[in-house]
């Protein structure tokens, strides 16, 4: 990432203070949903699920479990950066959490983390938690494969 993310040019020195203060904000934020974007293979995933809306924008969730808890949670997507900031609060929900508080996570309590969100982007939430809740189905299938295996 380069050092101008907008290409402007700076004017003055009030000027730059603020896109110095900027840059910094976007700066953070740009790491935050670069550290929980999923960068291994969708198989090293306890669950895993991958849906694309009627947006034509796809949200992937990745889960890895370490006992009854979410060790591990990331996501990829090809949307805007609606879906961007939904899938990767999404992750950072999932963190931690039991299968029973996965079940909570809702399109509904998304938002209410984000506050005001555009009402016609309120949709990437909705895929985000589906998406979730599709990795958590698949995560209690492999264990039930396990169990019924008697692995």
């Amino acid at each position: 990432m380069g050092g101008d993310l907008h290409g402007t040019t700076k004017e003055s020195k009030m000027d730059k203070n603020r896109e110095d203060e900027i840059t910094s904000i976007e700066r953070a934020f740009y790491e935050w949903l670069n550290s929980l974007q999923w960068k291994k293979s969708p198989a090293a995933a306890d669950g895993h699920a991958c849906l694309t809306g009627t947006c034509g924008e796809t949200i992937e969730i990745f889960l890895n479990f370490q006992g009854e808890r979410v060790k591990e949670a990331g996501y990829w997507t090809n949307g805007c950066i609606s879906s961007k900031v939904c899938a990767a609060l999404t992750a950072q929900m999932a963190h931690g959490k039991t299968t029973d508080e996965l079940i909570e996570i809702t399109a509904e309590t998304i938002l209410s983390q984000l506050g005001e969100f555009p009402k016609d982007q309120e949709h990437c939430a909705l895929l985000a938690a589906e998406s979730l809740q599709e990795a958590l189905h698949s995560y209690m299938l492999k264990q039930s494969r396990k169990s019924s295996d008697g692995v």
